[in-house]
């Protein structure tokens, strides 16, 4: 039972590799395993004093730091629900996802976030700050709960049905949705990718993405502790290009893990002031975003290792498919792998299972994969047809069952690996007092692979400009959800039943400024 939780499993580890170094934070300090769960166990005995109860959801808003993985670890421990959020929110933001997860106490650094104190405070939930001084004292709180005993917590047994993770998905008919994630999808998640990888105590990787998205959570940290391997946390607090490689060197590392749009600041990196000499690397992987053959050529040439695409999601607590390390099989450009620990197949609108290379939408099931959308019945409904996940993305499988990714139903615009929901921008901009109409969508880019545009069509009478629209979105989105460009228009092109359609208005204003494609809509 114990391995079927990811608590139990990290436990387990832990007492498999206890001195071994778990996390470093890069130039501060350095902390076993054996370490990181006594630092968890005091940590959660403080929640437990705090008032944190089995099943009450606690959101935590932090850099890339050590408090934010004790924390996230004593949170799942003591059987409450962590949901990690962007520090970037806006308050507004802030104030959606604290009450749609049912938050029941804010977590923050020392330094605090004062958007997301703002909402909390509004939504009367309790605020602490965390830190961890030195690597031999316990997290502080602040302020400092009731005498806590550390006893309290060993009572405590995890279940692998306990809900550790609540995200949020974005829709793109509809607001975000949030996705429960139990023990047992944590664990299954991060035993697929520790297989597909052959992650062992040995590996060493540096964090570059951040620890709120599933893909720096589990990829990157979970299945690295879950392999009695290390993490580095960069100094900062957030990925820097500048300390990557020194990092990398410094703590020996044999991999990371990276959205397209940071490969590419690399290479950028490496083309006009390249390293002296980079390590030697297993493999670099590349997920959350589709990266384009040329790019992965480059990458492989540049840093001297193989570079393996993978698809996720957070549905499906990340890994979905990967293309396998160069012992165990081919890794094809444009292809995202094979699927991983999971069935995984084509399905026509009829639910009916595609043979080789017949295109359809990517369908899953596996212990790794979410029971359901939290209160959205209507969600559920359509995403577990036919007793399978339904992904919303078109593809086949050839006839070694790798997959190609061909087409998107859904409309989520996917800027560098973060997905925005089209509907969330709208929303945004037709609040404004002299906006009648607005429609956002994605466009091709170089660096980000997609970026958001949008139309406006001002009310009768404004004299709204794209400046004054501009504005308004950076005082209401977080900044890498505000459009890039906006077009003022009178007009919208529909289609023959008068429905406005993203796909048409984007073709429509694109063909206004380029010859530019539309997007190929990838993982």
């Amino acid at each position: 039972m114990e391995n079927l939780t990811l608590t139990g499993f990290l436990k387990h580890v832990a007492e498999k590799f206890p001195s071994y170094r778990a996390i470093s934070t890069s130039g501060k300090f350095d902390i076993t395993h054996a370490r990181l769960q006594e630092l968890v166990e005091r940590a959660a005995s403080q929640l437990l004093s705090a008032g944190v109860n089995h099943g009450d959801v606690v959101a935590l808003t932090f850099p890339n730091t050590i408090e934010f993985v004790i924390m996230f670890l004593a949170v799942i421990r003591v059987r409450a629900t962590a949901a990690p959020l962007n520090s970037a929110y806006m308050a507004e933001e802030f104030e959606f996802y604290l009450s749609d997860s049912e938050s029941k106490l804010l977590l923050t650094s020392k330094e605090g976030n004062e958007a997301a104190q703002t909402a909390a405070s509004k939504l009367k939930i309790p605020h602490i700050t965390v830190t961890l001084p030195q690597p031999e004292s316990d997290i502080t709180f602040s302020p400092a709960p009731p005498e806590s005993n550390v006893e309290s917590v060993s009572k405590i047994i995890n279940d692998p049905s306990d809900i550790g993770l609540f995200l949020h998905t974005s829709g793109t008919t509809s607001r975000p949705k949030g996705v429960p994630l139990s023990q047992l999808n944590l664990v299954s998640s991060v035993n697929n990718i520790k297989s597909v990888y052959k992650l062992k105590a040995s590996d060493s990787t540096v964090i570059v993405l951040p620890l709120f998205h599933v893909h720096g959570l589990i990829a990157g940290l979970l299945s690295s502790l879950g392999s009695g391997a290390s993490v580095t946390l960069p100094a900062s607090g957030r990925f820097s290009a500048s300390t990557f490689w020194s990092d990398m060197k410094k703590y020996n590392a044999t991999w990371y893990t990276a959205v397209p749009t940071i490969h590419q600041i690399l290479l950028d990196c490496h083309l006009s002031k390249p390293e002296s000499e980079y390590p030697k690397l297993r493999f670099i992987r590349s997920c959350s975003a589709a990266l384009a053959p040329s790019v992965m050529a480059r990458l492989e040439e540049a840093f001297g290792a193989p570079v393996l695409e993978a698809y996720a999601m957070t549905e499906a607590t990340h890994l979905m498919a990967s293309n396998p390390l160069p012992e165990d099989g081919l890794h094809i450009p444009g292809s995202v792998g094979k699927p991983v620990g999971q069935e995984m197949a084509i399905l026509n609108e009829n639910g009916v299972v595609q043979g080789p290379n017949a295109k359809g939408e990517v369908c899953i099931r596996g212990p790794n994969v979410t029971k359901g959308y939290k209160n959205n019945p209507e969600a559920n409904k359509s995403a577990f047809q036919f007793g399978w996940f339904h992904t919303g993305d078109v593809g086949y499988l050839d006839s070694d069952r790798y997959l190609h990714l061909v087409g998107r139903i859904k409309e989520l615009i996917n800027r560098g690996g973060e997905k925005i929901s089209p509907i969330e921008v709208d929303a945004v901009l037709v609040s404004h007092p002299e906006i009648a109409q607005a429609v956002a969508f994605g466009v091709p880019d170089d660096k980000y692979g997609e970026e958001i545009n949008c139309a406006v069509i001002p009310r009768e009478g404004s004299n709204i400009d794209e400046a004054e629209v501009l504005r308004f979105c950076k005082k209401n989105l977080a900044a890498f959800k505000v459009p890039k460009k906006v077009f003022m228009t009178d007009s919208l092109p529909k289609t023959a039943s008068g429905k406005i359609q993203r796909r048409l208005v984007a073709e429509h204003f694109l063909a206004q400024i380029s010859t530019a494609k539309v997007p190929k809509f990838g993982a």
